[in-house]
């Protein structure tokens, strides 16, 4: 009995991890491939010099000099000003393989230049990127456009931040989903159209230290706009009923970036 045929006698699910998208040319898009993106917050010691010296404050000295590394090694990330805490800044980085934030990013850590920040758990953030099954573009909504919004020089604020649903939206009729996805969709399309806002999805089921479901970056050429989208999605359905989580957020202002070139 072959291996798919003894799956099916003993009554098992059939299991597929492929991301769908919209029908092009007729046919359904699917795809095994997904981008990886992780968020690492961290504060600068204080009482130290500029690393590079001048009028720089030292955590701006420090993010210039991790901007150049990360240029030098080709690491694509964005470096973060906190906008929250003076002291601290943020590491942005991504890649179809996770593994680039254990070869790459986290050697970082443990050289002169980080090796004495303190890393703040509570913002760490990880998730990958998904597919509601309508993408016109699903290779470019899953592996592109992430990065085209995160690295777009004219978005300099961004906002980030983890979200859990309570476990009653699971066991909603599939049709009711998607209405509620739909307002909630709507509402960020509107932002974006009008260039107010562009957004980063993230699904982090399960590699989330604090068990959240989604990541979610708002970035823009404004504050005022993401924070005004965050309130306008309140009034949603998904938000005001389904939501059982939102936070931290964290918010940054890009100091640079690095498109690992």
């Amino acid at each position: 009995m072959s291996e798919a045929n003894a799956t099916e006698a003993k009554g098992l699910p059939t299991i597929d991890v492929n991301e769908y998208g919209g029908k092009k040319d007729g046919v359904k898009q699917s795809t095994n491939r997904r981008l990886f993106m992780q968020l690492l917050v961290f504060r600068t010691p204080t009482g130290g010099l500029p690393v590079s010296g001048g009028p720089r404050a030292a955590p701006d000295a420090v993010g210039a000099e991790l901007l150049s590394t990360l240029r030098d090694r080709k690491i694509p990330g964005v470096v973060y000003a906190d906008a929250m805490d003076p002291r601290s800044l943020a590491l942005l980085t991504w890649g179809e393989d996770p593994a680039r934030f254990v070869r790459d990013v986290r050697p970082l850590f443990a050289e002169p230049l980080l090796s004495s920040v303190e890393l703040r758990d509570d913002f760490g953030m990880l998730g990958r990127t998904y597919a509601t099954g309508h993408e016109p573009e699903l290779e470019w909504s899953l592996l592109r456009r992430p990065v085209e919004n995160v690295t777009d020089e004219a978005y300099r604020w961004h906002v980030w931040y983890p979200l859990r649903r309570k476990g009653t939206f699971a066991k909603l009729e599939p049709i009711d989903q998607s209405h509620i996805l739909r307002e909630h969709a709507a509402l960020g399309i509107a932002y974006g159209q009008q260039e107010l806002a562009h957004d980063v999805r993230l699904a982090c089921h399960g590699i989330d230290a604090g068990d959240n479901e989604f990541v979610i970056g708002l970035v823009g050429k404004d504050l005022h706009p993401l924070s005004h989208l965050v309130q306008a999605m309140r009034k949603t359905r998904q938000t005001s009923e389904f939501i059982e989580k939102m936070g931290p957020f964290f918010v940054g202002w890009v100091l640079g970036t690095s498109r690992g070139e």
